[in-house]
């Protein structure tokens, strides 16, 4: 069951973290002649796959090491509560030129799956079986899925709540498991109790602060 929740998890946060980037891919090669786009998106897409392969299994190997656990987690919390926000741009250059261009894809789409390669790695514990699965699925949905995915999120937004729940317990969880803080989390009223307090906490700050901002760019809007 645990296994197979860690995969449950982890395709939900490529639902939630990996859509965007296939936006990259488009935005990147929109100025190349139409006879280059394949070719263009094909080894941009490539480049950034590799990329992705290695910096997820890097990611899943350094979080071995004692403290970081604790950092990604840390950091986890930020990315699920930036995700509430909906504040994630796409402010990507068109370039002109077949290299350019798939440079661009590689260097753009490497920057954005930072939060994706650090949530997979951490839901996987640690087993490589499940940070593979995790690639696997995350590159179809990037080269096929943004278009798809984006329209879902934007019709249900209860998928970015759950998406960004998955992600508070995948962060919660990361910080209970650091070796060093093994004896706080000891007790099993604990450790649930902090993983409840960080989603709950996540959740309602992340969707406070959404409505806030909502209200406040009404106000704006409606005195201009």
């Amino acid at each position: 069951m645990e296994w197979f929740s860690a995969l449950l998890s982890i395709l939900i946060i490529d639902l939630v973290l990996a859509g965007d980037n296939a936006i990259v891919i488009g935005l990147a090669a929109r100025r190349v002649p139409a006879q280059y786009h394949k070719l263009v998106i094909g080894f941009g897409t490539l480049g950034a796959i590799v990329i992705r392969i290695v910096a997820t299994l890097a990611v899943a190997w350094l979080l071995a090491v004692p403290g970081l656990h604790l950092v990604g987690g840390i950091l986890l919390i930020w990315i699920a509560y930036k995700l509430l926000q909906g504040e994630k741009e796409h402010n990507i250059a068109a370039k002109n030129s077949v290299m350019a261009a798939i440079m661009t894809i590689i260097v753009a789409d490497t920057a954005m799956s930072l939060d994706n390669v650090l949530a997979v790695a951490g839901a996987a514990h640690g087993d490589f079986t499940l940070v593979v699965i995790g690639l696997v699925v995350s590159i179809p949905i990037v080269v096929l899925g943004s278009t798809v995915i984006l329209k879902l999120t934007k019709r249900f937004p209860a998928i970015i709540t759950i998406g960004a729940a998955v992600l508070a317990y995948t962060s919660a969880n990361m910080i209970t498991n650091e070796p060093f803080m093994e004896k706080l989390f000891s007790n099993g009223l604990m450790h649930w109790a902090f993983i409840i307090i960080v989603v709950v906490a996540v959740i309602w700050f992340g969707k406070f602060r959404h409505k806030a901002s909502e209200k406040s760019h009404e106000h704006i809007e409606s005195a201009s």
